[in-house]
């Protein structure tokens, strides 16, 4: 039971933060930023969200660093909008699935052509 509710939870905060951080935070540090995944503890204290940043390095850390200074912001408008007794803390990590897929991708084609040759 509990763990199902995480996971609605979950799902709320990865919709809602979308929205958040496209249209309430103005921080120029905040590039193109797209939630791939959020992640809630069961007693819905912790949610760890997987971002991913369209850029180069630099600008994977600018993003970073201005969410992570927005913390406090992005935690009251998701206080507002969900109805839990205590908004969880929330962490937010690069989502490295899409690099590696990338990667898989490129190594795929790149044996493809190998192979055709």
């Amino acid at each position: 039971m509990s763990e199902m509710r995480a996971n609605r939870v979950a799902e709320q905060i990865k919709k809602e933060l979308g929205d958040i951080i496209s249209r309430k935070i103005k921080d120029p540090r905040i590039g193109f930023v797209t939630v791939t995944d959020a992640e809630v503890t069961g007693d819905l204290q912790q949610a760890t969200v997987y971002i991913t940043v369209l850029g180069d390095e630099s600008e994977t850390h600018d993003t970073l660093a201005g969410l992570a200074k927005a913390k406090g912001f992005i935690r009251s408008e998701i206080g507002k909008r969900i109805r839990l007794r205590k908004t969880p803390e929330i962490t937010f990590e690069m989502d490295e699935a899409v690099e590696q897929g990338n990667r898989i991708e490129s190594l795929l084609k790149e044996l493809n052509d190998t192979n055709k040759a």
